[in-house]
């Protein structure tokens, strides 16, 4: 990447070619506006986004304690205060993207108002917020960028480290990292896979993760109903993704392939077997069915098929779904991992009734023995009641190792579990280590590359208004806000106190000063009351 120098210097014999008719540009102003805008289409963000994560994904497998995160995010302005605390706290961008869920889309961002996880959302929302997303990660990246170039000004007016600024100018870190996008079950068929996908790759998105339930029967993955389909309709909306990163020119872009066997119990249809031991083959050896020795064990309108040499008729429910046989649920999970990875896709995802590792590892490890370097995308999902889940999950390891449990309530008891007098016990802060080190073991131990959370700036957007509102409309009053929000933000150091600022005034007032020099007529000054902060 050229320095802040170089882009300099080709500007200002841009600039000398054009006379005098560009004696009112000034070289060096317009290298820092170039600078600001880095990327200037979605496919460059796509293609820088899908570098990131290919390096990550090799260093996961040469070191599973390499693993990254994300946080769903439903606004722009979320992601952006996201990555600005990531890198004010941790120092860097590294390893951390940004979660785009499919769920917050159509419960935030559907003109239809809040909508359940069922894909009724419109399909143009998706690729909306994502370009949302990264112009609000570039205006961070150009707020940060403006405030160096003030002090690289400063350093030059009052004989200051020059070059400290400019080191800091030329390895400035962005605010732009990998978006995982969900594409639902794709929204129809192939097609519109397909079409969207592109929508999606062309506004940002290096990664989707697309799911095998039926488009038009789509359930959240943490709620019963779910719907799957045979493995070649999705192998067919796995090809029309990479086929859209390919039209694009983005070769390596990511597809995450979700599998939501492990809680589904229905199919839609009954593939049609072309040879034995086919996909289509094992797939319907899952179904649940009935033996019969001919026609006379028909009913009018039923189905009946040959199975392993035995004529038989899979059951069908009223809705005319067909169930699958109750305990092959872990088997076809197995199955459409080891499908998807060995027919283009690049990551998995199982979704899970509970955020157990072992439970994880046991899939991972049989999908890794056919495809030994397979890696997860994990959801930590809200959906789970994660004090219970691992309190219960100490209580049966203890009461497996024998010890014991007379002064604890019964683990069926899960109010009892639950009470804040549980807190201080010394199973709750087992359960808390055990909640603490979750990603890390599941990196370890099942193969998990990157761990997401799928709707925690909804559940945060929700708690802080909550205490807000209550103080606030209470007894607090406006001590409620200067208390709880305002103080916080000033001792915490964050942007957002500055609002302002963060909005994009002191840039504007920059370009003004670029555009119309000693006449530009700016927002800040001692009049601002930003001043304050």
């Amino acid at each position: 990447m050229s320095t802040y120098q170089q882009h300099t210097d080709t500007l200002a014999t841009l600039c000398e070619t054009q006379g005098k008719t560009w004696q009112a540009i000034n070289p060096e102003y317009a290298s820092r506006m170039r600078l600001q805008n880095r990327f200037r289409t979605g496919l460059d963000i796509a293609q820088f986004t899908a570098d990131i994560m290919r390096e990550d994904m090799a260093a996961y497998d040469a070191d599973t304690s390499q693993y990254t995160q994300s946080l769903g995010c439903w606004h722009g302005f979320t992601a952006q205060q996201m990555m600005m605390a990531i890198k004010r706290h941790q120092k860097t961008t590294k390893r951390s993207y940004v979660y785009l869920s499919g769920w917050m889309v159509a419960a935030l961002r559907s003109e239809f108002g809040p909508l359940p996880d069922q894909s009724m959302h419109e399909k143009t929302s998706v690729p909306a917020l994502i370009e949302e997303i990264y112009t609000f990660l570039k205006q961070a990246d150009a707020r940060e960028l403006d405030h160096l170039f003030k002090d690289l000004d400063a350093a030059k007016a009052n004989g200051g480290d020059v070059q400290a600024v400019l080191d800091k100018i030329n390895n400035f870190e962005s605010h732009v990292v990998p978006i995982i996008a969900d594409i639902d079950a794709g929204f129809g068929n192939e097609e519109a896979t397909y079409l969207l996908a592109k929508k999606m790759i062309e506004a940002g998105a290096c990664a989707i993760q697309i799911e095998n339930q039926v488009s038009d029967a789509k359930q959240c993955g943490h709620q019963a109903g779910k719907v799957t389909v045979p493995h070649e309709d999705f192998l067919a909306k796995i090809n029309a993704v990479r086929y859209a990163f390919l039209e694009l020119g983005i070769d390596n872009g990511v597809i995450v392939a979700r599998t939501d066997s492990l809680g589904a119990s229905l199919t839609q249809k009954v593939p049609v077997s072309q040879t034995p031991g086919d996909l289509a083959s094992q797939y319907n050896a899952f179904l649940e069915t009935t033996p019969i020795n001919g026609v006379e064990d028909l009913n009018e309108g039923d189905t009946a098929m040959k199975l392993n040499g035995q004529l038989c008729k899979p059951t069908r429910l009223e809705n005319g779904l067909y169930q699958f046989r109750e305990g092959t649920e872990k088997d076809r999970v197995v199955l459409d991992c080891v499908t998807s990875l060995q027919s283009g896709a690049d990551l998995l995802w199982i979704e899970t009734e509970k955020p157990h590792v072992k439970q994880i590892a046991e899939l991972v490890n049989r999908v890794k023995e056919q495809v030994p370097d397979a890696k997860l995308v994990y959801n930590n999902s809200p959906s789970f009641n994660w004090t219970l889940k691992f309190r219960e999950q100490v209580y049966q390891e203890w009461q497996e190792a024998g010890r014991d449990l007379s002064a604890y309530p019964s683990i069926d008891d899960n109010k009892a579990l639950m009470a804040p007098e549980m807190d201080g016990t010394e199973l709750a802060q087992a359960a808390d280590e055990l909640v603490q080190n979750f990603q890390r073991d599941g990196a370890r131990e099942a193969g998990i590359f990157h761990h997401l959370i799928t709707l925690p700036t909804y559940h945060t957007a929700a708690l802080s208004t909550d205490i807000l509102s209550e103080g606030y409309f209470g007894d607090l009053g406006m001590l409620a806000y200067v208390r709880d929000v305002q103080r916080q933000e000033i001792r915490r150091e964050q942007a957002s106190v500055k609002h302002q600022d963060l909005a994009g005034s002191n840039m504007g007032d920059t370009h003004k000063e670029y555009f119309s020099g000693d006449n530009a007529l700016k927002a800040g000054g001692e009049a601002n009351t930003m001043n304050q902060f």
